[in-house]
Protein backbone atom coordinates (compact mmCIF):
# COMPACT_ATOMS: atom_id res chain seq x y z
CA UNK A 1 0.00 0.00 0.00
CA UNK A 2 2.79 2.45 0.78
CA UNK A 3 5.92 3.12 -1.24
CA UNK A 4 9.07 5.09 -0.66
CA UNK A 5 8.16 7.89 -3.10
CA UNK A 6 4.98 9.18 -4.73
CA UNK A 7 4.14 11.97 -7.16
CA UNK A 8 2.66 14.92 -5.32
CA UNK A 9 -0.32 15.26 -7.69
CA UNK A 10 -1.17 11.59 -7.38
CA UNK A 11 -0.80 11.62 -3.59
CA UNK A 12 -3.10 14.65 -3.25
CA UNK A 13 -5.71 12.79 -5.29
CA UNK A 14 -5.20 9.49 -3.45
CA UNK A 15 -5.77 11.05 -0.03
CA UNK A 16 -8.82 12.92 -1.34
CA UNK A 17 -7.55 16.49 -1.07
CA UNK A 18 -8.74 16.94 -4.68
CA UNK A 19 -11.67 15.24 -6.43
CA UNK A 20 -9.66 14.27 -9.50
CA UNK A 21 -6.04 13.83 -10.42
CA UNK A 22 -6.45 16.40 -13.19
CA UNK A 23 -7.52 19.03 -10.66
CA UNK A 24 -4.54 18.10 -8.46
CA UNK A 25 -2.19 18.39 -11.44
CA UNK A 26 -3.64 21.77 -12.42
CA UNK A 27 -3.22 23.02 -8.85
CA UNK A 28 0.46 22.05 -8.95
CA UNK A 29 0.94 23.70 -12.35
CA UNK A 30 -0.80 26.82 -11.06
CA UNK A 31 1.64 27.18 -8.16
CA UNK A 32 -0.95 26.30 -5.51
CA UNK A 33 1.01 23.40 -3.99
CA UNK A 34 4.19 23.84 -1.96
CA UNK A 35 6.37 21.21 -0.32
CA UNK A 36 8.73 22.36 2.42
CA UNK A 37 8.06 25.96 1.32
CA UNK A 38 8.95 25.42 -2.35
CA UNK A 39 6.43 25.51 -5.19
CA UNK A 40 6.49 22.10 -6.89
CA UNK A 41 5.60 20.58 -10.22
CA UNK A 42 3.07 17.71 -10.43
CA UNK A 43 5.90 15.20 -10.92
CA UNK A 44 7.67 16.13 -7.67
CA UNK A 45 8.39 12.99 -5.65
CA UNK A 46 7.12 13.17 -2.08
CA UNK A 47 8.75 11.45 0.86
CA UNK A 48 7.20 10.56 4.21
CA UNK A 49 7.42 13.33 6.80
CA UNK A 50 7.32 16.23 4.34
CA UNK A 51 4.94 19.17 4.83
CA UNK A 52 2.58 19.92 1.92
CA UNK A 53 0.78 23.28 1.75
CA UNK A 54 -2.22 23.46 -0.59
CA UNK A 55 -4.01 26.66 -1.60
CA UNK A 56 -7.62 25.68 -2.29
CA UNK A 57 -10.64 28.01 -2.59
CA UNK A 58 -8.58 30.84 -1.14
CA UNK A 59 -7.53 28.91 1.98
CA UNK A 60 -4.13 27.48 2.90
CA UNK A 61 -4.22 23.89 4.11
CA UNK A 62 -1.14 22.19 5.58
CA UNK A 63 -0.61 18.44 5.69
CA UNK A 64 2.22 16.26 6.95
CA UNK A 65 2.75 13.15 4.84
CA UNK A 66 2.52 10.02 6.98
CA UNK A 67 1.98 7.32 4.33
CA UNK A 68 2.62 7.46 0.62
CA UNK A 69 -0.29 5.93 -1.26
CA UNK A 70 -0.16 4.71 -4.84
CA UNK A 71 -3.92 4.16 -5.22
CA UNK A 72 -6.98 6.14 -4.17
CA UNK A 73 -8.51 4.77 -0.97
CA UNK A 74 -11.64 5.38 1.08
CA UNK A 75 -11.88 8.56 3.13
CA UNK A 76 -11.29 6.85 6.51
CA UNK A 77 -8.13 5.17 5.19
CA UNK A 78 -6.98 8.35 3.46
CA UNK A 79 -7.25 10.31 6.72
CA UNK A 80 -4.67 7.95 8.26
CA UNK A 81 -2.15 8.84 5.55
CA UNK A 82 -1.67 12.47 6.55
CA UNK A 83 -1.74 14.73 9.58
CA UNK A 84 -3.71 17.94 9.17
CA UNK A 85 -1.47 20.79 10.40
CA UNK A 86 -3.73 23.58 9.16
CA UNK A 87 -3.82 26.43 11.73
CA UNK A 88 -7.04 26.69 13.74
CA UNK A 89 -7.88 30.18 12.50
CA UNK A 90 -7.62 29.03 8.87
CA UNK A 91 -9.87 26.03 9.59
CA UNK A 92 -12.40 28.31 11.30
CA UNK A 93 -12.45 30.65 8.30
CA UNK A 94 -12.92 27.67 5.98
CA UNK A 95 -15.70 26.16 8.10
CA UNK A 96 -17.54 29.50 8.24
CA UNK A 97 -17.23 29.87 4.48
CA UNK A 98 -18.22 26.26 3.78
CA UNK A 99 -21.27 26.32 6.04
CA UNK A 100 -22.54 29.42 4.23
CA UNK A 101 -21.75 28.10 0.75
CA UNK A 102 -22.78 24.50 1.29
CA UNK A 103 -26.08 25.32 2.92
CA UNK A 104 -29.26 24.69 1.02
CA UNK A 105 -30.63 27.89 -0.40
CA UNK A 106 -34.08 28.81 0.80
CA UNK A 107 -36.59 31.35 -0.41
CA UNK A 108 -39.62 32.65 1.40
CA UNK A 109 -42.75 30.71 0.66
CA UNK A 110 -44.73 32.23 -2.19
CA UNK A 111 -41.87 34.28 -3.70
CA UNK A 112 -41.44 31.91 -6.64
CA UNK A 113 -38.32 31.31 -8.62
CA UNK A 114 -35.56 33.93 -8.75
CA UNK A 115 -35.65 36.38 -11.63
CA UNK A 116 -32.79 36.52 -14.09
CA UNK A 117 -31.38 39.53 -12.24
CA UNK A 118 -31.63 37.81 -8.85
CA UNK A 119 -29.99 34.70 -10.32
CA UNK A 120 -27.05 36.76 -11.58
CA UNK A 121 -26.68 38.37 -8.15
CA UNK A 122 -26.70 34.93 -6.52
CA UNK A 123 -24.10 33.64 -8.98
CA UNK A 124 -21.91 36.70 -8.39
CA UNK A 125 -22.15 36.14 -4.63
CA UNK A 126 -21.17 32.49 -4.97
CA UNK A 127 -18.29 33.12 -7.38
CA UNK A 128 -15.04 32.27 -5.54
CA UNK A 129 -12.85 34.46 -7.75
CA UNK A 130 -14.76 37.63 -6.91
CA UNK A 131 -14.08 37.32 -3.17
CA UNK A 132 -10.65 35.70 -2.89
CA UNK A 133 -7.48 37.45 -3.93
CA UNK A 134 -5.33 34.69 -5.39
CA UNK A 135 -1.88 36.29 -5.30
CA UNK A 136 -0.48 33.52 -3.09
CA UNK A 137 1.71 32.11 -5.85
CA UNK A 138 3.59 35.43 -6.17
CA UNK A 139 5.14 35.21 -2.67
Amino acid sequence: MAGSKARVDKWLWCVRIFKSRTIATDACKGGKVKVQGETVKPSYLLHEGQIVVVRKNGFDFQFKVINLLQNRVSAPLAALSYENLTPAEELNKYNDWFSGKGAVERRDRGTGRPTKRERRDIDRFKDDDAYFDDDWSEE
